[in-house]
């Protein structure tokens, strides 16, 4: 099961990450969400535990906890929705008819 872990500290590391959620389970992988710029974490992140109870587990025990100084949002991950895509012009002049 893929899980969302959000309102991460910036300071915590995907080391971090997967130790708390081992607390319930084996994990697969455990991975930050990075500004693909600055490579700064964006405060997001996702955990695969293949055992869908140890995952229900730790949606359980770990939302609303505190990991490195701040409240953690745990959920199940909601599938990407597939984006937007107007066709339209990007930037420049808007035009009325």
């Amino acid at each position: 099961m893929n899980i969302y872990a959000g309102n991460l500290s910036y300071e915590a590391t995907e080391e971090d990450l997967q130790q708390a959620f081992e607390a319930f389970g084996q994990v697969e992988s455990a991975k930050i969400i990075k500004d693909k710029y600055s490579g700064e974490s964006k405060g997001f992140g996702f955990v695969e535990m293949p055992a869908k109870a140890e995952a229900q587990s730790a949606i359980q025990g770990l939302n609303g906890k505190e990991l490195k100084g701040r409240m953690l949002k745990v959920s199940e991950a909601r599938p990407r929705s597939e984006r937007h895509r107007s066709g339209g012009r990007r930037g420049g002049r808007q035009r009325f008819w």
